[in-house]
């Protein structure tokens, strides 16, 4: 195999030499943040990666905001306060387009 390229010494796809962006930093603000946006995503509120077409999948967007709920429990009094509200906030919003996607 050629360093640019395959066996063959044919030239690798243009995607394949691309180097990929580093990932941010995970912390709880940003792993919160990653589960509401799949929950929005299958709330149909946001089209997934890839797609140009918002879909519902009500029971894995169900699951995603249980998910949450424990997580809020579990953490409770171990939180700064703005990871805090943070979470509220949140859970507070998915569940209210949780309820309004399933009346519609």
């Amino acid at each position: 195999m050629t360093r640019d390229g395959d066996e063959n010494g044919q030239a690798a796809p243009q995607e394949a030499q691309k180097p990929e962006a580093p990932l941010a930093p995970m912390d709880f603000s940003t792993f919160v943040l990653s589960l509401g946006s799949t929950c929005m995503v299958n709330l149909g509120q946001v089209p997934a990666p890839g797609s140009d077409k918002p879909h519902k999948d009500l029971p894995a967007a169900k699951q995603m905001i249980d998910i949450l709920g424990m997580l809020q429990e579990k953490t409770k009094g171990n939180l700064t306060e703005p990871e805090q509200q943070l979470i509220d906030s949140l859970l507070y919003d998915i569940r209210v387009k949780w309820v309004d996607a399933q009346q519609s």
